[in-house]
């Protein structure tokens, strides 16, 4: 589980390659698949929207936002 400091934005890569983000108490808020290629990964929503984001150093850089593993936090 990847999750925002403030632990608004909670975003579960699962093992099958889709992705489940909960916003607030919206469970489910934005759901689709995911692809990871080295230190980028890539995102499709359901709707068809596309965005990318980074790996570094075991953060997540995603849509401006900066996502930690929750173990981490």
């Amino acid at each position: 589980m990847w999750i925002t400091e403030d632990g608004y934005i909670r975003q579960e890569l699962l093992p099958d390659g889709r992705y489940d983000e909960a916003r607030g108490d919206r469970e489910s808020a934005y759901t689709g698949d995911y692809m990871i290629e080295g230190n980028q990964i890539y995102y499709e929503d359901d709707t068809g929207f596309s965005a990318d984001g980074e790996f570094r150093d075991d953060v997540l850089y995603h849509a401006g936002m900066v996502f930690y593993r929750e173990e981490d936090r």
